[in-house]
């Protein structure tokens, strides 16, 4: 055995057990229920962004349809990069791609500085809806997130903190804030 062969020893295997992650997660309920949380959301925003939200901005000040037209991009920006990833999971646990396929850096979640950036100078004067959707979608992305660095690149889940429901909270009262 050469050199080489035996530093790759230990990579096949640790790609051999990711890959066995990655499947065992797409096959979970865990993973179903992220992934109808997720779609979900989608279809919630969708509804919104074409009704009540197209409404509401129609009303808005210059300054603040500005806003709602950046943070709802940042909004279908998060999301859409959130579907891709479980659509890519699911396409794992229907054996359409391989763990190893699904774990290439361009299936990975990207656009991190739109989708974590700071909200916009005018976001706590947005609609409610909206900013409720865009908790949310900043939640699920952080989920997607978190496991997506522990399947892929082995690091562990860190335990959240508080939980979801008090950070959702404190991050309504600092939009709304002001």
């Amino acid at each position: 055995m050469t050199y080489l062969e035996t530093k790759a020893m230990p990579l096949a295997a640790a790609a051999r057990r990711t890959a066995v992650a990655v499947q065992h997660f797409a096959q979970s309920e865990m993973f179903q229920r992220l992934f109808d949380d997720g779609m979900a959301l989608v279809e919630r925003t969708a509804a919104y962004l074409d009704g009540p939200g197209r409404q509401e901005s129609r009303t808005m000040s210059r300054e603040l349809a500005l806003t709602y037209a950046g943070e709802s991009m940042r909004l279908t920006t998060r999301l859409m990069q959130v579907a891709s990833w479980l659509l890519l999971q699911k396409a794992v646990r229907e054996y359409e791609i391989s763990p190893e396929q699904a774990g290439d850096e361009k299936y990975r979640l990207a656009a991190q500085d739109i989708c974590r950036g700071q909200p916009l100078e005018l976001a706590h004067r947005l609609p409610p809806e909206l900013i409720d959707l865009l908790l949310s979608s900043e939640e699920i992305y952080e989920r997607v997130d978190r496991l997506d660095r522990a399947l892929f690149l082995g690091e562990p889940i860190r335990n959240a903190g508080p939980s979801l429901r008090d950070q959702h909270e404190r991050l309504r009262a600092a939009f709304c804030a002001g």
